[in-house]
């Protein structure tokens, strides 16, 4: 590997319902980009037996509603209310009646409530999420068990609570992919949004960086080491089917896929520069998007793909730069801070994430697309880098790390409620985000 390409990628890495009659889906309730947002009180009661053959205090009611309130928290809008303050609140018979002001006394916003029913067979569901200062139901909705068990029906019901109080279904289907380092060798793995089912997608025990979910989760776009020099693949996610997409000489990085999923945005060295390409993955057809003399690198596409964010330092450290999807009219976004990297776009296509560097430690930061509004999230003694838009646009999930140390964090779109998605051993480092797959 000459000099040159060793710069440039040790540049890189631095640089680098239908919810039934009476949900209220039309109103929002929840916005997270109001200022002085704050988690919404809810209240979890466990769901209450009403058809045999499962009997009062078997160990499902209390567990839907614990795998309810689990998912609830993962979101980061909610205050769990603790059990132990409820008031009875509700009066004894058919149909169920709320008294509203007994569950506004304990400070909740919300009230989930539910039955539980064995019929043909199959353990059903059926949840009813109250609005209490309106005093009404807003989300009623019936859920037969399917082979997750609980978890599975507490997801859909979380699903649709989001969905109702903020207009998006939330990020339960979705996956992470990651890098997994293992001594001196790296791969690629997944996890799931729950931080379960960490398993790997490639095998090549060498340094592998940048994964890339293309938009429709058929593939998985990535940079490796393993013949020696950086190549990009395609891998089909699934038949398991890798190829190479990019190996000229020098550097070949990959940016992210087009919202169609029909092209991928690359970093090629081997006209001399670092520049900016598009490659359509059918006819392998390559066009090139920048011509600098500086570093073009990092590009994503903006999601109704008429824009695109990458990092240049053309303007003498590296920045972030908007441009049109043909190259032209390119306009600088950051000015605080004289190291900008590693660009995520808002799925609601409004703000771009990155990681910025303040006080010697790496941050992560948002930004709108005129370059205004600049907002720091993270503040911790950690290097916080790589961040990556959840498809709801609700949440940001990000690498962290401490000494030699780094793991993987989700926080809300805000830089409120972080939590840890894995902290384990191996090193783990540039998470992405996948799109939705089906429930």
């Amino acid at each position: 590997m000459n000099s040159r390409l060793i710069l440039t990628t040790a540049f890189l890495f631095l640089f680098v319902l239908a919810a039934g009659q009476q949900t209220a889906r039309a109103k929002l309730y929840i916005d997270i980009d109001e200022p002085g947002f704050r988690q919404f009180p809810i209240a979890v009661c466990d769901f209450q037996i009403t058809a045999g053959p499962i009997t009062p205090g078997t160990i499902e009611s209390t567990k839907l509603a614990e795998d309810v309130k689990f998912y609830l928290g993962l979101t980061g809008l909610f205050e769990l209310l603790d059990k132990s303050s409820f008031l009875d609140g509700v009066e004894p018979g058919l149909p169920e009646v709320i008294r509203f002001a007994d569950w506004s006394l304990i400070g909740a916003d919300f009230l989930l409530r539910g039955d539980l029913a064995m019929e043909g067979g199959r353990l059903t569901a059926e949840a009813r999420l109250y609005d209490i200062a309106r005093g009404r139901v807003i989300l009623r909705r019936k859920y037969v068990e399917g082979a997750g068990g609980t978890r599975e029906t507490a997801r859909s019901i979380v699903s649709d609570i989001l969905l109702t109080l903020t207009g998006d279904e939330g990020d339960f289907t979705t996956k992470i992919a990651l890098v997994v380092k293992n001594k001196d060798a790296s791969d690629i793995f997944s996890i799931n949004y729950d931080a379960t089912d960490l398993k790997p997608i490639t095998s090549h025990q060498s340094i592998v960086i940048a994964p890339r979910w293309s938009p429709d989760g058929r593939l998985l776009a990535f940079t490796s080491y393993k013949n020696g020099r950086p190549v990009v693949y395609l891998r089909n996610l699934l038949t398991g089917k890798e190829r190479e997409v990019a190996a000229f000489p020098g550097l070949n990085m990959c940016g992210s896929f087009s919202p169609d999923s029909k092209k991928l945005l690359l970093t090629l060295s081997k006209d001399g520069n670092e520049e900016i390409y598009s490659l359509n993955v059918e006819t392998m057809k390559l066009t090139r998007l920048t011509n600098n003399y500086a570093i073009d690198v990092s590009p994503a596409w903006s999601p109704d793909g008429n824009k695109i964010v990458f990092v240049s330092n053309r303007s003498g450290t590296p920045q972030i730069f908007i441009m049109d999807a043909n190259g032209q009219n390119v306009n600088r976004v950051t000015f605080k801070g004289n190291y900008n990297t590693s660009p995520s776009w808002s799925p609601r296509g409004d703000k771009i994430a990155y990681e910025g560097l303040i006080d010697r430690k790496y941050q992560i930061f948002t930004v709108d697309t005129e370059g205004n509004n600049p907002v720091q999230l993270t503040f911790d003694e950690a290097n916080n880098e790589y961040p990556s838009w959840s498809p709801s646009g609700l949440q940001i999930v990000f690498s962290s790390r401490r000494g030699q140390k780094t793991r993987i964090c989700i926080m809300n779109a805000n830089g409120q409620n972080m939590r840890v998605l894995l902290d384990d051993k191996n090193g783990q480092a540039m998470p992405s985000w996948s799109p939705r797959f089906g429930k």
